[in-house]
């Protein structure tokens, strides 16, 4: 899991099946001091129905697939919750 801001959204003229109507954004990885953490990426959200300017939360890897109403689908990053407040070291 990790943090990121979201920075744009992207569409998607075809896609495959099970990512119909999956919302594409554009985030930036972060660390909890919100400096960046490595290049910009896109990460789908079919729960958390974040938007540009939202601090998230994202699970990466096989697990990407898993908040997806379809969790075979090749997804590389999935939003799975919006950050209200980062405490602690």
């Amino acid at each position: 899991m990790f943090l990121a801001r979201v920075i744009g959204s992207m569409q998607a003229t075809a896609v495959v099946e099970g990512m119909t109507g999956v919302k594409l954004l554009w985030v930036q990885p972060e660390l909890a001091s919100g400096e960046k953490a490595g290049a910009a990426l896109v990460a789908c959200d079919a729960t958390a129905q974040a938007g540009e300017g939202d601090r998230v939360y994202l699970v990466d890897g096989r697990e990407a697939g898993l908040p997806l109403p379809d969790s075979f689908v090749p997804a590389d990053a999935t939003i799975v919750g919006i950050v209200d407040e980062v405490s602690g070291s």
